[in-house]
């Protein structure tokens, strides 16, 4: 099993609307190098529970822990403080811009007399790049013209160059075809080998058991269980998800 420290802990966290606990006292937690999936009916609280560790959200009650340290997120400058960046489904992407211009957007490379250093920004993104996705070639258009995976691909290269350890990703693959999901399991694999952790929302079950190694389950705002997804079976997890029941041999 893990071993060491967490690179988030999420302890005992409950948050209400209206009186209505969306998250009611859940626990959990996120190793370097690892993949947790988050999964539930829309409604669940998997969403708002993590929009509490990416800073949108502030939790009513529990605590937060990064690397072992109690830490307090307010909102998202917080949160990127901390390391955790957030890759939404709409990726937040300037459209007209270059993958450069968005790798460095609101933090521009200028040169020593104060112009735009277009060629060191791209110098730069053509690095991470090669890390990340080394198929990637078109650096000098639009991402407006790239595929979805190709903008994925940008939007983890921003998180990436500035330092995110924790990923919090939003359905990556839910518009993508076949080939793109690939890419993005592929960029998925890359991440955990350079440390980082990565809370996967997901809705295709799929998807979890291809690229998560553990699955946590919400159901009507409370944690149904988390589990080792080489110990269950498709089946398992959703009737995790739909009868709110953990399967016996990870009880």
């Amino acid at each position: 099993m893990n071993k060491g420290t967490p690179l988030v802990e999420m302890r005992d966290i409950s948050i209400a609307f209206g009186g209505i606990k969306a998250v009611d006292h859940v626990t959990i937690d996120l190793y370097p190098g690892e993949v947790v999936g988050l999964l539930g009916h829309n409604g669940a609280g998997k969403s708002t529970l993590i929009k509490c560790l990416s800073g949108a959200y502030q939790a009513d009650s529990g605590q937060t822990l990064i690397n072992g340290q109690p830490v307090t997120i307010n909102n998202p400058r917080d949160a990127r403080e901390q390391n955790i960046e957030t890759i939404y489904q709409t990726l937040a992407l300037a459209d007209n811009l270059t993958a450069a211009g968005n790798l460095f957007l609101g933090r521009e490379l200028v040169s020593s007399r104060g112009f735009l250093d277009e060629s060191a920004m791209e110098a730069e993104t053509r690095k991470i790049m090669g890390r990340l996705n080394p198929n990637f070639r078109k650096f000098n258009v639009p991402v407006s013209a790239l595929s979805g995976g190709q903008r994925q691909s940008v939007a983890i290269a921003r998180a990436v160059y500035f330092n995110a350890k924790i990923l919090i990703m939003d359905e990556p693959t839910a518009a993508l075809g076949p080939h793109e999901t690939q890419m993005v399991s592929e960029l998925i694999q890359e991440l955990k080998t350079q440390g980082l952790g990565i809370f996967l929302i997901e809705h295709d079950i799929h998807n979890v058991m291809k690229l998560c190694d553990r699955a946590s389950v919400m159901k009507n705002g409370q944690l149904v269980g988390t589990v080792n997804v080489n110990e269950v079976t498709d089946e398992d997890i959703l009737s995790m998800i739909i009868l709110g029941k953990k399967p016996a041999k990870a009880a």
